[in-house]
């Protein structure tokens, strides 16, 4: 799962309009900002392996921290509380996206989602199927786009083309992504563009956030 993530994270500016997009995406990505750090660590583990899946030559074989359902629950509901007094809805809406980020691997990755630390793994294998995975990524994210956009509106050119190019890249590395079949060529790699890919859009985000302004009720 990639733009699905950040699907949901559009979405939700709706539902937590005081909330930054930069703030989140943080949260709806929050599984993949600490995964490659704990790679890093060596306190999980992933390897390439060709074939894994059609759509990712990765084999993730250990990160029961960064992705079990019950540690992000945990995590969520810490950055919820942490963040209520922003926006109302900040405590539900922040725990939810945290915990999105578990049923989404868990509809595309094959079973490799722990339910806990050392508990066992799940998953439906969406990335098996590349046309059925794209379909349900893109169709997320175009729904996520487009609520975003009717719930925000710019107030100057850095809000409109900042964001419109911030959308229209992360499609692009989508789908660019999906019609690539070579794998990456180091673990370094994948934890190094993760850190990076993490930081940039998170920011990316906040930067063009500030530059609409929330379409209150009554207005068209």
């Amino acid at each position: 799962m990639f733009i699905g993530h950040f699907a949901v994270g559009l979405g939700a500016k709706r539902a937590a309009p005081r909330l930054s997009l930069g703030v989140l995406f943080a949260a709806a990505l929050f599984a993949d900002v600490l995964w490659p750090v704990l790679v890093a660590l060596g306190l999980e583990r992933v390897e390439i392996l060709p074939g894994a899946t059609v759509m990712t030559p990765l084999d993730f074989i250990s990160y029961p921290y960064s992705h079990s359902l019950a540690l992000l629950i945990v995590w969520g509901v810490v950055f919820g509380l942490a963040l209520r007094h922003k926006d109302r809805n900040a405590f539900v809406v922040v725990s939810a996206l945290f915990v999105s980020h578990w049923v989404l691997d868990f509809i595309t990755h094959r079973p490799d989602m722990p339910l806990f630390p050392g508990g066992p793994k799940v998953g439906l294998s969406l990335w098996n199927s590349v046309p059925g995975a794209v379909f349900f990524e893109v169709a997320m994210y175009l729904a996520g786009a487009w609520i975003y956009l009717k719930a925000t509106r710019p107030h100057d050119a850095a809000g409109r083309w900042g964001m419109l190019v911030l959308l229209s890249t992360l499609l692009l590395i989508y789908v660019g992504d999906a019609m690539s079949r070579v794998p990456p060529p180091s673990v370094n790699a994948i934890v190094v563009v993760g850190m990076a890919a993490s930081v940039i859009f998170t920011v990316w985000a906040t930067w063009a956030d500030r530059h609409r302004d929330v379409v209150t009720s009554g207005r068209s």
